[in-house]
């Protein structure tokens, strides 16, 4: 399979004994590498194996034409207008809309196709087309299957990643339907072709929704994938500890030890241009904090050779501010109105620095 599916689909495979094989999605059909190649080289070199090849299986459109056609017609008691579900070998819309149109001619059959693949263009009879990446899994291709029949299909609706997963979490929400992207895009681009046609209440339309969200709980039902991804909007509540020291890029994380000398630890924050250091034993264990302050209010309270041969073990604030990666941005804001510098740490394992600069570097760099 390609390597943008879910890890839950490779998991489950894996369950029920498969070796899973995952290759490259971002090369063209005809490449070595690619997952149709891939599984046609398993399948020589494996004895007694068969090629399912739902691409290009007849019997990937009989069964929908000898299954799932009937039933929808059954079901809406032959009041169906309109027939929406989503494009990828195609077997199910050419089957069911097939069927459909054997029984009554006028019935409407709408695909949808994620925005990236080639049926879109091809539908509209497009022949230069070139697939880009999408993240909806399941429908779209960058070939036309042979499974495809795209005469049956009445039009076809785009649709984006975004759209489709945000109506795959509004339809788990509000209607109660735990389904997969696939199934949110189908739903979406039903509603818009309902909207631009002018559907009414006397029009029955029917969308297939092929998969569970049990398949995508890493992914669009992640908020953090979804965030990373750019289809959730992040808002101050959403901000972590760990997001704002991420965002000060590949800074060295400047420590010292409890035995390293006063001179050697002003030197380091010089060199460094830094205002303090965390401290660590050898062990790596988080023990405080050492300021400039702190070290400036040493040397004027001691003898100039006395400090110049002492180590920072007396001046470590134990008491500085400590928090955990995943602590909210309102409790940083209330700890910093009292204090300069927190330190992040998970466990005794210093995770990072914060002072009220970084603060205000994150918070209008996200402005």
């Amino acid at each position: 399979m390609p390597d943008k599916m879910s890890q839950e689909k490779i998991l489950l495979l894996r369950a029920y004994g498969a070796r899973v094989v995952v290759t490259p999605t971002a090369v063209e059909p005809d490449d070595p590498r690619s997952y149709y190649s891939v599984a046609d080289r398993l399948v020589k070199e494996t004895p007694n194996a068969i090629l399912a090849n739902q691409y290009h299986n007849p019997v990937n459109i009989q069964s929908h034409y000898e299954t799932t056609g009937p039933e929808i017609w059954e079901q809406t008691k032959g009041k169906i207008t309109h027939f929406v579900a989503g494009m990828g070998t195609g077997g199910t819309i050419t089957g069911v809309g097939r069927y459909l149109k054997e029984q009554n001619p006028n019935v409407q059959i709408v695909g949808v196709d994620p925005i990236g693949s080639i049926l879109f263009d091809l539908h509209r009879g497009k022949t230069e087309t070139t697939a880009e990446s999408y993240k909806v899994e399941g429908i779209g291709e960058d070939f036309l299957p042979s499974t495809t029949d795209l005469s049956v299909i009445n039009d076809v609706v785009q649709v984006g990643d975004r759209d489709s997963f945000l109506m795959t979490r509004r339809l788990v929400r509000e209607e109660g339907i735990f389904c997969g992207g696939s199934s949110g895009a189908a739903v979406w681009g039903a509603l818009r072709f309902a909207r631009e046609n002018r559907l009414s209440q006397e029009h029955v339309m029917v969308v297939l929704l092929p998969d569970t969200g049990s398949r995508y709980l890493s992914k669009l039902f992640d908020d953090d994938w979804m965030r990373e991804n750019g289809f959730l909007d992040r808002t101050w509540a959403d901000v972590r500890a760990s997001d704002i020291q991420r965002t000060k890029g590949e800074m060295a994380l400047i420590t010292a030890t409890p035995t390293d000398l006063i001179t050697d630890v002003i030197a380091r924050l010089k060199r460094h241009d830094v205002s303090q250091v965390a401290v660590v034993d050898k062990r790596g264990h988080l023990r405080g904090l050492v300021t400039e302050v702190d070290l400036l209010n040493h040397m004027l309270r001691t003898d100039y050779q006395q400090s110049q041969e002492e180590t920072i073990e007396a001046i470590i604030d134990a008491d500085t501010p400590v928090v955990k990666p995943g602590t909210p941005l309102d409790t940083l804001m209330a700890i910093f109105a009292d204090n300069s510098v927190v330190l992040i740490s998970e466990g005794d394992s210093l995770e990072g620095i914060l002072t009220k600069i970084d603060m205000l570097d994150f918070l209008s760099s996200q402005a």
